[in-house]
């Protein structure tokens, strides 16, 4: 069964949006301020997370940026504030889509259908204090935004998808360049490897996430 966190100080709307969306496969828990979500958050793993801007004890912008620093979970916004600039925070902060108030609740379960069916799916890691969403291309260590060219993203994929184990560099070699794999040789890959951890790593040269292993190639060592 997914589990929709619902964070709404405004009860009558809370109320119907829990009445909106519960189903035999979709339960939703109701909190009204920042710390009973924070509470929650501790105790129970959502599918989904809904939370309301302006609340009664701060943003809940603050709370989806402190959730962006270890989590990929779906994030809603709901909002009453329609200017451009609350939307752009939001999204660049890692929200997975937004609501103005007032809204339909139709509308509103045909979006939580959405992102649920997109987190069923999509190849999104969370790992080590990371955040990797390669469906739309987003990539952040402990909140900060970190820009990948595509071939680190290509790498990066292959590494975390495949993290506890080493890849050898011919299999590298062929899923990062599958197209020219037979005209790119292993200094190719050294290379992205080391340009990508020159933007993960804290300390490139004592790495702790992308680990050589001498003579086989390259896996990904961080924590889930």
């Amino acid at each position: 069964m997914d589990k929709v966190l619902l964070l709404e100080d405004d009860k009558a709307l809370s109320r119907g949006v829990c009445l909106a969306l519960e189903s035999e496969t979709l339960a939703v828990t109701p909190v009204f301020d920042l710390c009973s979500a924070r509470t929650a958050l501790t105790e129970e793993s959502f599918s989904l997370l809904i939370l309301d801007v302006n609340l009664p004890d701060g943003s809940g912008l603050d709370l989806l940026s402190r959730l962006r620093e270890d989590s990929a979970v779906p994030v809603i916004l709901l909002t009453a504030n329609d200017l451009e600039t609350d939307v752009v925070a939001g999204l660049s902060l890692g929200a997975d889509d937004y609501i103005t108030k007032p809204f339909s609740l139709a509308v509103l379960r045909a979006r939580v259908a959405v992102q649920l069916r997109r987190a069923s799916s999509a190849p999104r890691v969370a790992t080590g204090g990371f955040v990797f969403d390669f469906d739309r291309m987003i990539f952040t260590k402990n909140g900060t935004p970190v820009e990948l060219s595509k071939t680190e993203q290509r790498l990066l994929r292959c590494l975390v998808e495949n993290r506890g184990q080493t890849l050898p560099s011919e299999t590298l070699l062929t899923r990062v360049w599958p197209d020219a794999a037979e005209f790119v040789d292993e200094n190719a890959l050294s290379v992205t490897v080391k340009r990508l951890r020159d933007k993960l790593e804290d300390i490139p040269a004592k790495p702790t996430y992308i680990k050589t292993v001498y003579g086989v190639g390259y896996s990904w060592a961080a924590e889930r």
